[in-house]
């Protein structure tokens, strides 16, 4: 990529790094127990800070990203999903599913600023840096809110017609989202903000996990039913299926390595290996732990990071159907993942 004809030869082969580099090898390097009670969904890695920001329940614990030393807490979250961070603004964001709510605290001293209503069960969150705009994504309302990160005032509300899941943006004006009633992924101009596109996800249903290759244009939805789909980010079409565990929740993709992850609550981790934007391979699935379906990549380290717990036995089946086996006391963890 940076040599010239007399170095033909080796800029081929730095083209070919980003998708040859990585190989076979990924597992679990530590557990960090951080107890308490409550549930959990997604959590985020701020890179550049070091930090880690995990929900749990009715608040976020931030740990160290290298240590996993709890380093700080952020209460009052209720029914916590999402985190997002606008470092420009000095600004984090938690999406409160409970309340329907949006809590702004200081990056600095994680001291809540204030907190601003949302569409109904807001679920994913994300912050564009493109628009300079923040984005809820509520599962109940079934549409986002759009929120100015410099104040946390709401700009806009945008109707979306299905379920979203999580979110994603190409820093280039399009924010990403996928539709779990509808099995397809909306487009939203991060401008206008009005809705672009709808792209079918098909053969993949009920998609949650999203992440994108900003470079090669191509997105990674991690379906219900046990597919990984590959589309093109400008015009939606299918580039690959590939198949992944069950009880998926989460997908990341890091482009220093070329490798996309599905987190699958059966306890496995599936890595994708982008060979070139074309062609795309399953390179391994890697035991983590059962309910670890939410996942998180440090951009800096390579690390993976995963949250979950310990599970007692399933009680007997209900008149409806069967029921979820209950979280042990004080065993929330997450664990981290690497080569």
């Amino acid at each position: 990529m940076r040599s010239r004809i007399a170095c033909v030869f080796c800029a081929c082969l730095l083209l070919l790094l980003p998708f040859a580099s990585s190989s076979a090898g990924y597992h679990a390097v530590k557990r960090a127990a951080i107890g308490g009670e409550g549930g959990w969904d997604y959590l985020t890695v701020d890179s550049t800070a070091r930090r880690l920001y995990v929900s749990h329940g009715t608040h976020v614990v931030v740990l160290d990203a290298d240590s996993l030393k709890v380093i700080g807490d952020i209460q009052k979250t209720e029914g916590v999903h999402g985190i997002a961070v606008a470092r420009e603004f000095n600004h984090g964001f938690t999406s409160n599913g409970r309340t329907s709510t949006v809590t702004m605290f200081d990056l600095a001293t994680l001291k809540v600023i204030r907190e601003v209503p949302a569409g109904k069960n807001p679920d994913a969150i994300l912050y564009d840096p493109f628009s300079r705009r923040l984005f809820t994504f509520n599962g109940r309302s079934h549409d986002a809110s759009v929120l100015d990160p410099s104040t946390g005032d709401s700009l806009a509300t945008i109707p979306l017609g299905g379920k979203p899941e999580f979110a994603v943006t190409d820093l280039n004006g399009h924010v990403y989202v996928n539709d779990e009633d509808n099995s397809q992924i909306i487009v939203i101009d991060a401008k206008s903000l009005t809705v672009l596109s709808r792209w079918s996800l098909a053969p993949g249903q009920s998609p949650s996990g999203l992440a994108i290759d900003v470079r090669h244009r191509r997105l990674f939805s991690v379906c219900e039913n046990k597919l990984m789909i590959v589309l093109d980010a400008d015009d939606g079409h299918v580039v690959a299926n590939l198949p992944i565990g069950s009880g998926v929740d989460g997908c990341a993709f890091d482009p220093g390595v070329g490798l996309a992850f599905s987190s699958n609550g059966e306890g496995t981790m599936t890595v994708i290996r982008e060979e070139t934007p074309a062609s795309f391979s399953v390179v391994e699935n890697v035991p983590t732990q059962r309910g670890a379906r939410t996942i998180a990549v440090d951009l800096k380290t390579h690390a993976l990071f995963l949250p979950t717990a310990e599970f007692g036995p399933a009680p007997a089946p209900a008149a409806g159907g069967s029921r979820r086996p209950p979280v042990l006391p004080d065993s929330f963890m997450i664990l981290k993942v690497s080569e």
